[in-house]
């Protein structure tokens, strides 16, 4: 028996599958297993790079094949690998009408495909975080995560942004449309909002860290538009770990969560925001944390008077935040 031992990455265990076929390795011959992931390594052109068929250059699959096995990487089954390896073999014995005909192992992955979509059976972003890393380690190791379906999807990982030394950290909830393009957080029409509340209260962006709690944009698609999906909390969950690490590096002295999606992420489930927000509370991340409203609410205000309404609050809940810092360092 010869042990296989892969990232839990599709990029990872499609590299290793190329070589088993060069090699005629048979499936019953082969033993999977799971290392963790090495953020310096980049298998077959990285998590979101260019995507070529297995065993590019040997055999031709279908695409079909192809997207299923995608899908099926991210599932928590370990067993994931060795059924999608044997698929991939028989195609290339069998011929490609095997992906039509009702075949047992096809439906087996099917169904899991589809438990991954449905977010039922999905990895979560633990096995893609290095323990130990540093802030800049982690940037980089994020690049490479696959631990959710959203990550199927979105261009690219939207990691935080700002110095280790950051007293202050901000926790938006998902990177939208223009973030996901320029790998940045708030640098769309929400960032836009954010920048201005900030520079009005004082706050630098430049010594603040800020970042999501969720790394992928979530969306639907509509013609040629992209359009905003909360994230559920199996997304929530699935991503967990790296706010988790982030945070644990920074030891924020103030934590402000912008919108609900972070403030029940970081605060509980059972906060309420329009009724809670603009007040510090102690939590395990930070002895002063606030939440307050995402800059993309005030964008989403019925008229010029709601969004000036929404943009007040937002501004004067920074500005408590900047005063409370002042104050500190005083």
């Amino acid at each position: 028996m010869r042990e296989v031992r892969i990232e839990p990455t599709f990029e990872s265990w499609q590299e290793a599958a190329r070589g088993l076929l060069r090699e005629d390795a048979a499936p019953a011959d082969v033993a999977w297993r799971e290392r963790p992931v090495d953020p310096a390594s980049n298998p077959g052109g990285g998590g979101h790079g260019e995507r070529v068929d297995p065993a590019a250059g040997a055999i031709r699959v279908p695409r079909s094949f192809v997207d299923l096995a995608r899908g099926v990487s991210i599932h928590r089954d370990p067993s994931r690998w060795a059924l999608l390896y044997e698929v991939l073999w028989r195609l290339t014995r069998e011929g490609r009408d095997l992906m039509e005909r009702g075949d047992p192992s096809v439906e087996r992955l099917a169904r899991m495909e589809a438990e991954v979509r449905d977010n039922r059976a999905v990895l979560t972003a633990a096995p893609f975080v290095p323990e130990g890393a540093s802030l800049d380690a982690l940037l980089t190791a994020a690049a490479r995560c696959a631990g959710c379906d959203l990550s199927r999807h979105a261009s690219q990982t939207v990691f935080g942004r700002g110095p280790a030394t950051a007293r202050i950290a901000l926790v938006g909830e998902q990177p939208g449309d223009q973030e996901d393009l320029k790998g940045v957080p708030f640098v769309g029409p929400a960032g836009e909002v954010f920048d201005r509340a900030l520079a009005e209260v004082g706050l630098a962006r430049e010594s603040l860290y800020v970042t999501n709690a969720v790394k992928h944009f979530k969306f639907t698609p509509r013609g040629k538009r992209r359009i905003h999906q909360t994230p559920g909390p199996a997304d929530i969950a699935a991503c967990r770990p790296w706010i988790e690490a982030e945070l644990e590096l920074l030891h924020p002295e103030v934590l402000v969560c912008l919108g609900a999606t972070a403030s029940r992420a970081l605060i509980g489930p059972g906060f309420r925001l329009l009724q809670q927000r603009g007040v510090f509370l102690e939590t395990r991340w930070a002895a002063r944390t606030m939440a307050t409203l995402h800059p993309s609410a005030v964008l989403r205000g019925e008229d010029e008077t709601a969004k000036a309404r929404l943009y007040g609050m937002l501004r004067d809940d920074l500005r408590l935040v900047a005063e409370s810092f002042q104050k500190e360092k005083r």
